[in-house]
C-alpha cells in the first residue's frame, strides 16, 4: 500500500523529482563514491600492487605529531572565533533590513552585501592586503592620522586570525542573511497587524514576534554549520598564509593538501581527513539531540 502511494507521489509530481536529480547526481559523484577511498586511512598506499592494510599505524603518527596537534588547535580556534563572532552578523543584518522600509534602498543595501559573495578568495585576499598593507593600506592611513604607528596585519600572528574572521564576515554575512530574510517573510502579517492594533512598536514587533519566530531557523542553520566546525575555510587559509603566520593559522585542511598532495603522503592525508569527517558527524548528531531535547527543535 505504502509502495503504491509512494510512486503516485512520484508520478504526480515527477518534475520536482526530475529537478532534485542533478543535485543527487553531484552529491554521489563527490560526496558518497570517494567514502569508499577512506579505506586509505588504514592500509599502506602502494603505487605497484595492492595496498598493505595497517589498522590504526597512521592514526596513532597522526596523534602523536606536534605538528597535526598545532594544527588542530589552529582549527579549533578559528572555528570557534568564526562561530562566535560571524554567526550573529547574518541574523542581525536580516533584522535590520526587515526594518528598512524603503524598497529601492533595501534593494540597494541587499545588492550591496551580497556582492562580496560572488567574489574569489584570490580577489580577496588582493583586497584585504591592498586594504591592510603597511605603507598605503586605508587601515594605516587612518591610523596614522590618529598618530599610531602602521601595522602590518597580514604578517601579525596577533591579528591575522582577526583578518580571517572580519574577511569571512565581509564575505559571507550578506549572503547568509538570506536564508533568514526567507524565514522572515514566512512570518504571518496578522501577527504584525494584531500587534499593531495593541500598540506594539517596531522594536517590540521584533523582540515578541520575529525573532521567536527565526528561533527555529537559527537552530537548524546552528546545527548545520557545527557539522562543518572542522572547516576553518581552506581557500580563504590558503590564499592568506604567508610563513610569518603559518604557526597560527595552519589548519586541518591546508595540512592534509601539504601532506597529502605536495609531500605525496596519500594514507596519512587520508587518515587526517577522516578524523575530520567523524568530528563534523560527532558534532552534528550531538548538537541536533541536545537541542531536541532542550527545545524540541533540532534538524529532523
Amino acid at each position: 500500500m505504502k509502495e503504491k502511494r509512494l510512486w503516485f507521489q512520484i508520478k504526480r509530481d515527477w518534475v520536482l523529482y526530475a529537478m532534485l536529480l542533478p543535485a543527487l547526481v553531484y552529491f554521489s559523484i563527490f560526496h558518497v563514491i570517494p567514502l569508499i577511498g577512506m579505506k586509505l586511512a588504514f592500509q599502506d598506499y602502494r603505487i605497484i600492487g595492492d595496498n598493505v592494510w595497517v589498522g590504526l599505524k597512521h592514526f596513532n603518527v597522526l596523534f602523536s605529531s606536534p605538528a597535526f596537534l598545532d594544527v588542530l588547535k589552529n582549527t579549533i580556534i578559528i572555528s570557534s572565533m568564526k562561530i562566535i563572532f560571524f554567526f550573529p552578523v547574518p541574523i542581525i543584518l536580516s533584522l535590520i533590513i526587515n526594518e528598512v522600509r524603503n524598497g529601492p534602498f533595501r534593494k540597494y543595501v541587499q545588492s550591496v552585501i551580497y556582492l562580496p559573495h560572488f567574489l574569489s578568495w584570490v580577489v580577496i585576499t588582493g583586497v584585504w592586503i591592498s586594504l591592510l598593507s603597511p605603507v598605503d593600506g586605508g587601515i594605516n592611513v587612518i591610523r596614522n592620522f590618529f598618530q599610531l604607528p602602521s601595522l602590518d596585519y597580514m604578517t601579525s600572528k596577533d591579528h591575522i586570525r582577526w583578518v580571517l574572521v572580519i574577511s569571512e564576515t565581509w564575505r559571507s554575512a550578506g549572503w547568509d542573511s538570506i536564508i533568514y530574510l526567507a524565514a522572515i517573510m514566512k512570518i504571518s502579517p496578522g501577527l504584525y497587524e494584531a500587534a499593531k492594533i495593541d500598540g506594539a512598536t517596531s522594536l517590540q514587533q521584533m523582540r515578541y514576534i520575529t525573532i521567536p519566530e527565526l528561533l527555529s531557523t537559527v537552530v537548524t542553520v546552528f546545527i548545520l554549520n557545527l557539522g562543518f566546525f572542522m572547516n576553518a575555510g581552506f581557500d580563504q587559509v590558503f590564499n592568506m598564509i604567508n610563513d610569518s603566520v603559518i604557526s597560527v593559522i595552519d589548519i586541518l585542511d591546508t595540512y592534509v593538501y601539504r601532506i597529502g598532495i605536495l609531500n605525496g603522503q596519500y594514507a596519512y592525508a587520508t587518515a587526517a581527513s577522516l578524523f575530520k569527517g567523524v568530528i563534523g558527524v560527532i558534532l552534528i548528531l550531538s548538537t541536533h539531540f541536545i537541542s531536541k531535547k532542550v527545545s524540541g527543535k533540532g534538524v529532523w
